[in-house]
């Protein structure tokens, strides 16, 4: 018997298009699966359709405008905020036909790798409920993943729609930056964050990321080029491909001093990389000696960019304020210091001391001039291969309490996705195995920027000889 749940957006159109099922339908069919599953899930912040439409429901994650619905980043800072205009991403949205439908947890401001900086409550994993979803884009991966979700919308700025898609096993597409419009986005870190789909499957990601890509005169960072037909690269194949894999990031613990890959990570990647081989890519081993300072690199930018977008939450024009305050600076005081969680008060701590007098050469000025290097490791990289092919995360998802007093040791759980979004480069995320406790293992492709095709061309090509996307966990 079919499970309405299960079946992608592609299949669920088809189905429409035939008259097999109706819009009313596929929306009871989600009610009904949310009744079910969500109160052990916990994906949504908000849901019930926002938007009446013959398309698809999407799920949204909670840092995207959406006119007059609370939008709060997951954060009390910004409870009962309700945007004045839709992101250009929803206005698109609606323009495609599809139904706005809910929105979904995160870490507070994209603050996190695990969904657990949640000011409401953590988001479980379907697939093992004593673990974490990832983050900070948890919400949208596990709703999808739980069949909670056709599709969904979420950011990456350090690898957050990326590492969640791969610890739930489904697709997560981080888009060439300037490619998807940010008008909209409640801003983490300016020069890293980009908005992408969380699906099923490839097709589902091409499709959705066709609907939200393209020029947008609000947004000062977008690229005005014309849009490809991304659908044309699905079903092409991959002969004579050439497939970087880089070094450093097999033996992560020589050079970094980090934990480096797990056993089961390394074993199913590598497996996916002979499945690439011997569907006629060309394999061969390339260098990106600046990887190991990703991280850090990442922390100064990022913080100091949150540190300076994060200071418009004081208390006056938007969500909460403390009304016990004597006067304006104890009302910012009191308001910043109850509104904002533990890692968000880290981080803005964090940026503004690397922005401040006397620090701003040693670490933020610095830390800019290593991300040109990591730039320059990969233009070097794609002179010698197509794409590269990594892990997603060094782990599969880790238990819910695992890291969370050990800030450094979650910050690593990005050590594979963080330089995509240094670089600005396009990366996707698709099932590539499961570990022998049942937890998913994500695959990580990276292409030059704005070739969107090659992701798509190469990961369908993977997912059409294999059967990692259909596994589905047991709710």
């Amino acid at each position: 018997m079919i499970k309405l749940y299960e079946l992608t957006a592609h299949e669920l159109l088809e189905k429409l298009r035939r008259n097999e099922l109706t819009q009313e339908e596929i929306v009871s069919g989600l009610n009904k699966r949310i009744e079910e599953v969500d109160s052990k899930v916990k994906a949504y912040v908000r849901v019930g359709e926002l938007s009446s439409s013959d398309g698809l429901p999407i799920a949204i994650k909670d840092n995207i405008c959406i006119q007059g619905q609370p939008t709060t980043c997951a954060s009390k800072i910004l409870e009962n905020f309700r945007p004045p205009y839709d992101a250009t991403v929803i206005q698109k949205l609606r323009e495609a036909g599809f139904a706005i439908y809910g929105q979904t947890n995160m870490d507070e401001f994209a603050f996190g790798s695990s969904c657990e900086n949640s000011a409401l409550f953590p988001t479980r994993n379907p697939w093992n409920l004593e673990c974490v979803p990832g983050g900070s884009s948890g919400g949208s991966a596990a709703a999808v993943a739980a069949g909670e979700a056709i599709w969904a919308l979420g950011s990456d700025t350090g690898g957050s729609i990326r590492q969640p898609a791969a610890f739930c096993g489904v697709v997560g597409l981080k888009p060439t930056y300037g490619r998807v419009s940010r008008y909209g986005l409640i801003a983490f870190a300016s020069s890293l964050d980009q908005i992408g789909p969380i699906t099923k499957d490839v097709e589902d990601a091409t499709m959705l990321f066709a609907a939200i890509a393209g020029y947008d005169p609000h947004d000062s960072t977008s690229v005005n080029r014309p849009l490809p037909d991304y659908s044309a690269s699905l079903g092409k194949d991959i002969k004579g491909i050439r497939i970087g894999v880089p070094k450093e990031y097999f033996s992560l613990s020589k050079g970094a001093q980090l934990e480096g890959i797990d056993d089961e990570v390394k074993r199913s990647v590598e497996e996916a990389i002979a499945q690439l081989r011997n569907l006629g890519a060309k394999v061969k081993e390339v260098s990106l000696p600046y990887s190991q300072y990703a991280v850090p690199v990442y922390y100064i930018v990022a913080t100091a960019e949150a540190s300076s977008n994060l200071a418009r939450f004081d208390g006056v024009q938007y969500g909460l304020r403390a009304k016990d305050a004597q006067n304006l600076i104890e009302m910012y005081k009191k308001t910043r210091e109850r509104g904002f969680g533990y890692e968000a008060k880290r981080r803005i701590i964090l940026g503004t001391y690397v922005l401040s007098h006397g620090y701003y050469e040693a670490y933020y000025v610095r830390a800019q001039k290593v991300r040109s290097l990591i730039a320059n490791d990969f233009a070097n990289a794609f002179k010698e291969c197509d794409c590269i092919v990594t892990p997603t995360s060094p782990t599969p998802a880790f238990r819910i309490g695992e890291k969370t007093q050990d800030p450094l040791a979650m910050y690593l759980s990005d050590i594979y996705t963080i330089s995509v979004n240094l670089t600005g480069i396009p990366a996707i995320s698709i099932p590539c195995g499961l570990s022998k406790a049942g937890l998913p293992v994500g695959l990580q492709i990276i292409a030059k920027a704005f070739n969107e095709e090659m992701l798509f061309r190469m990961a369908h090509a993977y997912e059409q000889n294999t059967s990692w996307h259909k596994q589905k966990p047991h709710l």
